[in-house]
């Protein structure tokens, strides 16, 4: 599993270069002790990296509301320019609203592909401001009462937090003054990972490794009452899911939530910080999961997990993580996309 910095990066990236070839074969191999690219290749990176760093910082001081404007004009470049995002958010929009004309699941798509790009835009708040400031950028704040009550029972909490709105500002809040697990699969970029690990320790979220080791943190972080954070929507590995029904379709599904239920009595919850228009921040959105997640069957569980998505992505469908391949692992192993 992803941890949601990582998610967040790997979607930045799709965003930046869409559908890079795989030239992994071509390169030569690195004999380097640190594993660190040598010559041109390495001087690229390093320059990459501070580009990307400078558009961190320059994104987290800009207002919201130009953010958001600026993103509504790159949305439209996603929806109108042949790429692959635009493509896969039109194909998991297709499938999962049937009953929208095609026109309305346009509109839909096109609103999506400017969340997408808000998000984006968003980043440089979420990570490079104090904790404080980017914890002020929530301005209204719905169900989180039941979640800290649940948190100070000392049964453990689960927090499922699919890619909805802004997640990452959403970890942020929902983790204030909670003990709190995290996975963490370290991007293969050095000085990226570095970065990654000083954004997190701003707000003293633990960090698991992506292994058994992880998952063994994680049911220790349970049994002594803290809070584990989840991303529920991502494809697992072969070992790591079920398919189970999603929007009408079937999708693979990870089991980690469904076996750390059935560990002790933990709460389950699932939310999301929905983006409040007119640059006016976000609104913490907090509700209990679906009961059916504490089912031993795993399919039925999987099932309620992906019931509890989409109560939250009812409330904000176009600000849904579309242009991620959701579908991608059939159980025939046919090309969905």
């Amino acid at each position: 599993m992803e941890s949601t910095c990582y998610a967040h990066l790997a979607f930045l990236e799709r965003l930046l270069i869409d559908n890079p070839k795989d030239h992994s074969k071509d390169k030569p191999k690195d004999n380097s002790a640190d594993g660190l690219p040598r010559g041109g290749a390495g001087f690229g990176a390093r320059v990459g990296h501070a580009l990307f760093v400078g558009f961190l910082r320059l994104t987290s001081v800009l207002p919201l509301w130009f953010l958001h404007w600026l993103a509504g004009g790159l949305g439209w470049v996603f929806a109108v320019v042949p790429n692959r995002s635009a493509n896969t958010t039109r194909r998991n929009l297709a499938v999962c609203f049937p009953e929208l004309s095609s026109a309305e699941r346009e509109q839909l798509a096109r609103r999506s592909l400017v969340g997408m790009m808000c998000t984006a835009l968003e980043m440089g708040k979420a990570w490079l401001l104090p904790l404080a400031d980017t914890l002020a950028q929530v301005t209204e704040v719905e169900g989180l009462d039941a979640l800290r009550k649940a948190a100070a029972s000392g049964d453990g909490v689960i927090l499922l937090a699919p890619h909805l709105g802004n997640w990452e500002i959403f970890g942020y809040y929902a983790c204030e003054g909670i003990a709190s697990n995290f996975m963490y699969q370290p991007p293969k970029s050095p000085p990226m990972d570095e970065l990654l690990r000083q954004v997190r320790a701003k707000s003293g979220v633990k960090l698991a490794p992506t292994n058994r080791r992880g998952v063994a943190i994680l049911l220790s972080a349970l049994q002594k009452g803290e809070m584990v954070g989840v991303l529920p929507d991502q494809v697992p590995a072969d070992e790591g899911g079920v398919f189970a029904d999603f929007f009408g379709q079937s999708a693979f599904t990870m089991t980690l939530t469904s076996r750390l239920a059935q560990r002790g009595k933990p709460a389950v919850f699932c939310g999301f910080a929905q983006r409040l228009a007119h640059g006016k921040g976000f609104k913490v959105i907090v509700r209990p999961a679906d009961s059916g997640v504490f089912d031993p069957d795993l399919q039925r569980s999987a099932a309620a997990i992906n019931r509890s998505v989409e109560a939250c992505v009812a409330l904000a469908p176009e600000q849904y993580q579309w242009e991620y391949k959701r579908f991608r692992r059939q159980a025939d192993d046919s090309e969905f996309y």
